[in-house]
């Protein structure tokens, strides 16, 4: 029941629409009646007593309920499918939105082709039970009572003995339901499932290739297609099964009305027209009750669906604005980490993190990997929340600020480069799109990316791929650069943000972080350690303590860890 409520609470703005569109219904309901109903006067007047007035304005009555039926069909038909798309959209937007507010852990947990199946595949479902469902519930209800009062009106006896056969129905409809159910929760499950591996197949296509794993991927994507394919065909087992079985009932009650009807014109106790309209109302009877139990199937797909979108926007984020929350005021001092702890699921990353940094200051994180460099400076622009201990910048703990304005003076480059389906001018622009194309030209130039930008075919206006698949490594790293320095913020982040170049393309991309990385606070995740001589400070973290801290020469002077790491990578590179 509490499902039905979250639904029809995304309803209640659209009251007014919803209260037209039953009374069009209830018209639809009346006019189908009023057919059966006329069924009596037509045959027993026009065809047995030959009355010629009646002749006259029965054909007109016809056409005039026809023409109101067909008015008030569609009236319905157009406000139903207003509401109910409306509806998702709405909750198309919620979703995507509570979605986007989640903590980096959320995503870490729910793959991509999960959340997108989510968005899509449900929310279709439950539009139609929104719209399709309630207009049928509704509307064929209407119908139902309508033709229920023709037949008690024609005949009572009659009616009663076709009355039976209907508590006979319930018992089916409520297992064909919970049938119906099961199969559309595995169906969803199985679509997401199937999403996920077109996601991650399809923009891991390189690596694919490159392992010549078309054949297993192949070979996953049929089994999960398989899958679905038969949960598809229950599915359609289920719908073919239950309107064939409520025919054959229906069929049991008319056979019973027919012989007993018959009788009763035979030995003069009802008229043939009386009889053929009770006849008429009672076939006409069994045509909703099939929609509403086909009704009851798309019911339990979109309490199915339902149930699986609200219990993602059940999930609070981890990571949010407290009560009281100020705006950071523009950072100009130090960054203070005391005491700090963090756990992935009760594994400990970071243990006892104490570490001052200067304005200004460029700080280097090394070590070997799993060693918590990437997980310390994520803390910083809260993507994840301490455990223990606290992270103060210019003497504020970041949980008291808003996220908005923590993370509006935190500038990231990362190794791994994010760009979107979408103008160079765009991407460089993200975050501020507002920004002037002189902002934006001068930003790509410190960032050694305006010649290459001048030479695409269409220049900043230039669509550059999804992932900017368009351009060469130091192409779309340059483009990252640029849209850090546009941004302008106090506090910049570099994670690894050379390691996945060649040489040439480091070089290239080297003289932009420069440019980036002056009058700012730069914390510098660094896999290569020669990019890193200059730094301030370098910072040495294995198994998430602090175990070293100093300059290049100091560190290679105590013949520690950052010297055992700095004579290893030198043999790599020497080998």
């Amino acid at each position: 029941m509490d499902i039905f409520k979250r639904i029809l609470k995304l309803s209640k703005p659209h009251i007014p629409k919803f209260l037209l569109a039953m009374l069009c219904m209830l018209a639809v309901g009346a006019t189908t009646s009023a057919l059966a109903f006329l069924v009596k006067p037509a045959l027993d007047g026009v065809f047995l007593n030959k009355n010629a007035s009646m002749l006259k304005w029965i054909p007109i009555v016809i056409i005039a309920i026809y023409f109101i039926k067909g008015a008030c069909s569609y009236g319905q038909t157009i406000l139903m499918n207003l509401i109910g798309q409306r509806v998702v959209t709405d909750l198309r937007n919620d979703l995507y939105n509570h979605i986007q507010r989640q903590a980096l852990s959320f995503f870490n947990r729910n793959p991509t082709g999960i959340l997108m199946s989510r968005i899509t595949n449900d929310v279709n479902l439950i539009q139609g039970a929104v719209s399709e469902a309630v207009t049928s519930l509704f509307k064929d209800s209407f119908t139902l009572v309508g033709l229920i009062f023709v037949i008690f009106y024609r005949d009572w006896k009659l009616a009663l003995i076709a009355m039976i056969v209907f508590p006979l129905t319930i018992y089916p409809i409520a297992r064909f339901g919970r049938k119906m159910r099961k199969v559309a929760t595995g169906t969803q499950v199985t679509m997401g499932n199937l999403t996920s591996l077109l996601q991650e197949t399809i923009s891991g296509a390189r690596i694919v290739k490159a392992f010549g794993m078309e054949d297993y991927e192949g070979r996953r994507f049929a089994k999960e297609n398989e899958n679905l394919f038969r949960f598809f065909m229950k599915a359609v087992s289920i719908r073919a099964l239950s309107s064939p079985f409520m025919e054959f009932l229906g069929g049991l009650g008319i056979a019973a009305i027919v012989f007993y009807g018959g009788y009763q014109v035979i030995h003069g106790v009802s008229t043939p027209g009386n009889f053929f309209s009770f006849l008429t109302a009672l076939i006409m009877l069994y045509e909703p009750v099939k929609r509403l139990t086909n009704v009851n199937n798309t019911i339990q797909q979109g309490i199915s669906a339902a149930i699986r979108v609200f219990g993602i926007m059940d999930i609070n984020p981890e990571i949010k604005n407290r009560e009281n929350a100020i705006e950071l005021p523009l950072i100009s001092d130090r960054i203070e980490i005391r005491d700090v702890a963090f756990s992935y699921d009760d594994e400990p990353v970071l243990k006892n993190i104490n570490l001052s940094i200067e304005s200004g200051e460029v700080v280097a994180f090394v070590g070997m990997s799993g060693g918590g460099k990437t997980t310390l400076v994520n803390l910083i622009p809260r993507f994840y929340d301490v455990a223990k201990g606290e992270i103060l910048i210019d003497g504020h703990d970041i949980r008291d600020v808003t996220m908005e304005s923590l993370r509006e003076q935190i500038g990231i480059v990362t190794q791994q480069t994010i760009l979107f389906n979408d103008t160079v001018r765009n991407n460089i622009a993200y975050g501020d799109i507002k920004k002037s194309d002189e902002e934006i030209i001068n930003a790509a130039k410190a960032a050694n990316a305006y010649p290459f930008i001048k030479n695409l075919p269409k220049g900043f206006e230039t669509v550059i791929g999804e992932q900017g698949a368009r351009l060469s490594g130091g192409e779309r790293q340059r483009l990252s650069i640029a849209r850090a320095l546009l941004k302008n913020a106090p506090i910049l982040i570099l994670d690894e943000a050379t390691s996945s170049l060649d040489t040439e393309a480091e070089m290239e991309v080297q003289g932009a972080l420069e440019n980036l990385m002056k009058g700012r606070t730069t914390l510098v995740i660094a896999h290569r350690l020669s990019t890193i001589n200059s730094a301030d400070r370098i910072i040495v973290l294995v198994n998430g303590k602090i175990i070293e801290e100093g300059t290049h020469d100091s560190l290679l002077a105590q013949k520690g860890e950052y010297f055992k790491l700095y004579n290893m990578q030198f043999r790599e590179n020497n080998f």
